[in-house]
């Protein structure tokens, strides 16, 4: 029998590669790390990012994510804006593109969702519970709640039971209504994590993260979250099951004075990544001007409101050659408007120019580089209030919140927003007053409506509550009447129709968006087609939320 035997010599020489090897490859995961891997970053440094995607946000990987790119398009369903050429089929109100070619519009905020926040959310809160910074769990939590809710409304159904699992390829997508659950679900978290502010949860940490939207001040987070309860029990009005005292209830909690407005704030250094994203750095906004039923809102020209000339006119839309207010209806850009009627565009240059401007200091509103962007107002939530009460049939303090709302958005803008605006336009307290004081705009409790209250709400949120206000479009069907009413609830909003209205659209109007493209239906095709999202009207499909 032959004698096996190990050479000792060899051993050592393997061993001594096996060292070299591993040396080498330590050297090499260092200088170049798995992009795929886990890297721990400091939690501080992963909330502006975050932050950012609820507006707008720039980076390599990931840049426009967020509510205001999507609200480029949303803005033109709801008629804030439209574009200064005609034929453009957003404005017709088209959904994002037929299935199987490569349009990847509306899904800026699935991206946010998904991607944007995402793992890099998830593991925020991880390695902050890790770190005893419960502050940043409680913070992280009351983004994601905001989150889940903001892309159900913009999507329907999505994916929640398997949502962030890296072991999936595809993913089946759940009922709008389960998000709901889950978004209060989350919301009750976030305060018990908001409540604690023991071991490393301190606000001058919080700060260091949180330093262009509240600062790191936990009680303004605590009443952010309210706020999306409020939303999640309000936006389910057309329900049996409809809570007004839980919209009450919540709204009480939430931002009731300017001072704990929900904002983004920009750092304005003069680069993408630091400006909002209507302002000219980011020439996002140039072909887009207000839409003929905001400038008649504003001028006395809406039914609701006749003759009431509203002093927020030069805060929030711009004027025309001739020194008024006009605007265009969808898909006809200047079509109908004399020269001199054609508005400014939205950084005050003339109607036909699409060039950003060098400077800024001609930009107004949400449209300057710095400007700050609201993400949910006080203002906002009175009008909820005013809405909840009024379906109580409380009208007097369904009335009583109504004049907080216009009052907040008319301190906001003076406060916050008066920058560029002609000083002769410039208001007053007076002028807020003498508003109020106009019965055709604050009636007595009894004459109050709820297209008053819908119609202020619509005015307050220009420009910057895109998605609310098109889920308060939904919510009442674009074109709804109240019952006892002869004007419908948005009075004198007028909706493409015939070869206005998109063709894909089989003479219906849209109530969600598809979900991206560069995911959903690149890989998982079979979920959207049980679901019918390959058909090409899908984006015309009635939501859970607004059904009865």
């Amino acid at each position: 029998m032959k004698k096996s035997y190990i050479n000792i010599k060899s051993i050592v020489s393997l061993a001594i590669a096996g060292l070299l090897f591993s040396s080498c490859q330590k050297k090499l995961d260092e200088a170049f790390p798995n992009p795929n891997a886990t890297v721990r970053v400091p939690v501080e440094t992963l909330l502006p990012g975050i932050i950012s995607n609820m507006g707008g946000s720039s980076a390599a990987a990931g840049s426009a994510y967020g509510t205001q790119n999507d609200g480029l398009y949303i803005g033109r369903y709801v008629q804030f804006w439209a574009t200064n050429t005609a034929g453009n089929a957003f404005d017709q109100l088209a959904g994002a593109g037929v299935p199987g070619t490569n349009v990847d519009l509306f899904g800026s905020i699935w991206a946010m969702h998904y991607f944007g926040m995402g793992q890099n959310l998830k593991r925020m809160m991880d390695w902050a519970a890790e770190e005893k910074k419960w502050n940043y769990v409680g913070v992280g939590q009351a983004i994601s709640a905001w989150s889940w809710l903001t892309t159900a409304e913009m999507y329907g159904d999505i994916i929640v039971r398997e949502a962030f699992n890296p072991d999936q390829l595809v993913f089946k997508y759940d009922e709008q209504s389960l998000v709901y659950d889950t978004v209060r679900q989350i919301c009750r978290t976030a305060i018990t994590y908001l409540n604690n502010t023991s071991d490393n949860s301190t606000q001058s940490n919080l700060a260091i993260g949180d330093a262009y939207f509240f600062n790191g001040d936990v009680n303004k987070w605590k009443k952010f979250v309210y706020a999306v309860m409020a939303r999640s029990f309000h936006h389910l009005s057309n329900k049996a099951s409809y809570n007004a005292d839980s919209v009450i209830f919540y709204g009480n909690l939430a931002m009731n004075s300017n001072a704990d407005n929900a904002v983004m704030r920009f750092a304005n250094t003069g680069i993408t990544g630091t400006s909002n994203f209507f302002g000219p750095v980011r020439n996002n906004v140039n072909a887009l001007r207000q839409t003929e039923y905001i400038a008649n809102l504003m001028t006395g020209l809406n039914s609701r409101f006749p003759g009431a000339v509203d002093p927020r006119a030069a805060y929030i839309i711009r004027e025309n050659p001739n020194g008024t207010y006009k605007g265009i209806r969808p898909n006809l850009g200047a079509s109908g408007l004399p020269v001199a009627d054609q508005p400014a565009n939205f950084w005050g240059s003339v109607f036909t120019s699409t060039a950003a401007p060098t400077s800024d200091a001609d930009c107004r509103y949400i449209f300057k580089n710095g400007s700050p962007f609201p993400i949910i107002t006080a203002s906002e939530i009175k009008f909820m209030i005013a809405e909840a009460q009024y379906r109580k049939g409380n009208k007097a303090a369904a009335r009583a919140a109504y004049i907080d709302g216009i009052r907040l958005n008319f301190d906001m803008l003076i406060n916050d927003y008066g920058s560029a605006v002609p000083s002769a336009r410039a208001i007053t307290i007076t002028d807020r007053d003498n508003y109020l004081a106009n019965p055709t705009v604050v009636p007595a409790a009894n004459d109050l409506t709820l297209s008053h209250i819908m119609l202020q709400k619509y005015i307050a949120l220009y420009g910057h509550g895109i998605q609310e206000t098109w889920t308060d479009l939904r919510r009442f069907h674009y074109t709804d009447i109240e019952a006892g009413q002869t004007t419908p609830v948005y009075a004198d909003f007028v909706v493409p129709t015939g070869i206005n209205l998109y063709i894909n659209n089989n003479g219906k109007l849209p109530y969600r968006a598809r979900p991206r493209f560069n995911s959903e239906y690149l890989y998982n095709v079979a979920e959207l087609n049980r679901l019918g999202a390959l058909a090409l009207d899908y984006h015309t499909v009635e939501q859970w939320f607004s059904k009865p």
